[in-house]
């Protein structure tokens, strides 16, 4: 049998036979910081989204200025499977690092027959200069992700939270249709998007592209205040060389086919695209009021 919440399976009996002898429930008891402590993880949590969908008419409005705003909404997603659809599940983990805090760690599922399929939908608008205008819609088609993940930790000198992100992707296409995401009559559309780690000669080798890591080169978010007030501010730190080889990792992003399409008119074929040494070594980006 499959244990409870990714359990090892001597964890799971052990935790069975001491709720049959344990008899009637006692209080509950404080625990010093000592023992706090001590405690340590097992084999985590793993979760599947297996048949998932969600749609609604919930609205995300980011406001810069009075009169001046940007939203997203009527957001929807859903996910095929494969034919066992939680043989490759998502896995939840804290892990030690030494000398730094533990650190959550969200591994997606490996995906390695791409079974696992995702299709994405909302529509955005913007409002300035007394001018409201909706953009229509940006839909995502055949989305798979193929392994890499999030990680998040208190950061080392900084208020806000530290986070690590590690991306291998390709995307069937990604859509932009300014006349809704119904209608494929007028759009502009990235076909075969393939964004991934790459070896020394720049080819792509079936890895994670690591965009930043909590210990190595730890992305940051959290709120700065000056004298026009708090704002929101993201970065990506340097290349740490305590914790790594101190230099940056590398990816590539390949789109097979650009192009635009509008009713009547022929369509614009901009043929494909490739960028294939990509590297963040740092990144500072502070959102205005």
């Amino acid at each position: 049998m499959r244990a409870p919440w990714g359990l090892s399976r001597a964890a799971a009996l052990a935790w069975l036979a001491w709720l049959a002898a344990a008899g009637p429930a006692a209080a509950f008891e404080p625990l010093s910081d000592a023992a706090l402590s001590a405690v340590r993880g097992g084999d985590g949590v793993s979760f599947d989204l297996a048949g998932f969908s969600m749609s609604g008419d919930a609205r995300v409005t980011y406001t810069a200025a009075p009169g001046r705003s940007l939203y997203t909404g009527a957001a929807s997603a859903a996910r095929s499977d494969g034919a066992d659809p939680f043989g490759d599940p998502y896995r939840l983990d804290v892990v030690g690092a030494a000398g730094r805090a533990d650190y959550f760690q969200l591994a997606f599922p490996l995906n390695a027959a791409g079974a696992q399929r995702w299709q994405f939908a909302y529509d955005w608008g913007v409002t300035a200069d007394g001018v409201s205008r909706d953009g229509g819609s940006v839909v995502w088609q055949d989305a798979r992700w193929y392994g890499g993940g999030l990680q998040f930790a208190t950061p080392e000198f900084h208020d806000g939270v530290a986070f690590g992100l590690a991306l291998h992707l390709r995307v069937g296409e990604l859509a932009l249709r300014p006349r809704g995401r119904g209608d494929a009559s007028e759009q502009l559309a990235l076909r075969g998007i393939r964004l991934g780690g790459v070896d020394a000669d720049g080819n792509f080798d079936n890895t994670p592209w690591v965009l930043a890591d909590v210990a190595a080169q730890p992305a940051l978010l959290n709120a700065l205040s000056d004298e026009s007030g708090p704002r929101l501010h993201f970065g990506i730190g340097w290349p740490d060389a305590r914790f790594g080889n101190g230099a940056a990792s590398s990816g590539a992003l390949q789109v097979d086919n650009i192009c635009f399409v509008s009713a009547g008119r022929p369509t614009v074929d901009l043929g494909s695209s490739r960028i294939g040494a990509l590297q963040i070594q740092y990144l500072d980006v502070k959102f205005k009021r």
